[in-house]
């Protein structure tokens, strides 16, 4: 979609096709070819009746991340692959808004997700990115949602910064060939970056940066939401409260982690025979390089040097790793394991492997079991020779 497109579909013209276009969604039930023919019979434009639908399409997908709010937003499809998930946002817009800064500057912003929540913590807001439909987007978006901010069209590595007091930024870590990993290849490149926190700034990164990467003085913060590993983001030392952090969020709240609460942290690695419960520290524990103070939080140890999953002989719930109930350990030999699951019934089996070289679907194909229990089976190292396990979920 181009500019001139997406600036009728803010005409009243343009706002009344997309309450056509969502109601066609809705009776069509979902069928976007239906839903599509029912929108041009209103909007002969071919071009102003797919940008609606469009538009509809990824509002409904956007609610993943946006909630009710993406509902009311606009996107491109990339824009929205890109954005940070509100949770994620509001998260950091909350640590930022802790530090009481002036204002906040979000150098790429893309169609405004993070805007938005700075926004709605009470920030005086600005953002620029270099694409001009994501900039009229996230214009329009936080005008949808009754936010205040300001947004333009400009290259951040041009701007005089010191005007305000927090500088967030998002490189842009894709180009058309795909991801990019190398940091020199970001837009802008790493060394911008490392420019940014001289100063109060915070910059999203990808969740494989590398710990030596990092500078002196600067927080690594890992953060999941729902269990998966989202993204990490570098604290400048006027904003950084830690070394390294893990963040996890979940429906029921966040709770965070860092090397303080790790009494092992800089000594030798905790490692012990299996206990009675096995435990699987969330991505974002594993990235922060904390898996020993979740060790320490239920008591336990590592099960291998080398591997992240934890034993204990007590069971916990705790919002940093899930915990299994160990019942048996079986044979790790293919045919063997075969055996034992078939003579225990197995059917459906969640297999779940760290440090040894097996592909779950290729082994649960090879397997073949036709049995009717459930069972979930970690494949791991403990100390140091493969093993099988048959776990229970807390």
């Amino acid at each position: 979609m181009d500019i001139e497109t997406f600036h009728w579909l803010l005409t009243s013209e343009g706002q009344q096709l997309l309450v056509i276009a969502t109601e066609a969604y809705v009776d069509a039930a979902g069928d976007p070819v239906r839903a599509a023919a029912s929108v041009r019979r209103t909007e002969p434009n071919a071009e102003k009746a797919a940008a609606a639908m469009t538009q509809i399409d990824l509002r409904r997908r956007s609610v993943a991340k946006f909630g009710e709010l993406g509902l009311h937003m606009y996107f491109t499809p990339d824009a929205l692959e890109q954005s940070t998930r509100l949770r994620v946002a509001e998260h950091r817009a909350g640590r930022v808004a802790a530090a009481s800064p002036s204002s906040v500057v979000d150098l790429g912003c893309g169609i405004g997700g993070d805007l938005i929540a700075f926004s709605r913590h009470g920030l005086i807001t600005a953002g620029v990115d270099l694409d001009p439909l994501r900039v009229e987007m996230a214009k329009a978006n936080l005008e949808a949602l009754g936010l205040a901010g300001a947004v333009m069209e400009a290259d951040a590595t041009t701007l005089a910064l010191d005007g305000f007091g927090v500088v967030y930024a998002d490189p842009a870590r894709r180009t058309g060939r795909g991801r990019v990993f190398d940091v020199d290849g970001w837009t802008p490149p790493w060394s911008f970056v490392e420019s940014l926190l001289t100063r109060a700034a915070v910059v999203k990164v990808a969740p494989g940066i590398p710990h030596e990467l990092v500078p002196d003085g600067v927080e690594a913060e890992w953060v999941s939401d729902g269990g998966e590993v989202k993204e990490a983001a570098l604290w400048a030392s006027y904003l950084a409260s830690a070394k390294r952090r893990a963040t996890v969020i979940a429906e029921s709240g966040l709770a965070t982690l860092t090397e303080e609460d790790d009494p092992y942290d800089g000594k030798a690695r905790p490692v012990r025979d299996l206990g009675r419960c096995l435990y699987e520290p969330d991505g974002a524990v594993i990235r922060a390089g904390l898996v020993t103070a979740v060790a320490a939080g239920v008591g336990g140890g590592l099960v291998d040097e080398h591997i992240a999953y934890v034993t204990a002989d007590d069971a916990f719930h705790s919002p940093f790793a899930r915990g299994y109930e160990i019942l048996e350990v079986l044979p790790y030999r293919e045919k063997m394991l075969k055996l034992a699951l078939r003579q225990r019934n197995i059917g459906p089996l969640t297999i779940k492997k760290r440090g040894v070289d097996v592909v779950p679907e290729q082994l649960r194909k090879r397997l073949a079991l036709t049995g009717d229990e459930p069972a979930t089976l970690v494949l791991t190292r403990v100390a140091g020779h493969g093993t099988a396990l048959l776990v229970r979920p807390f």
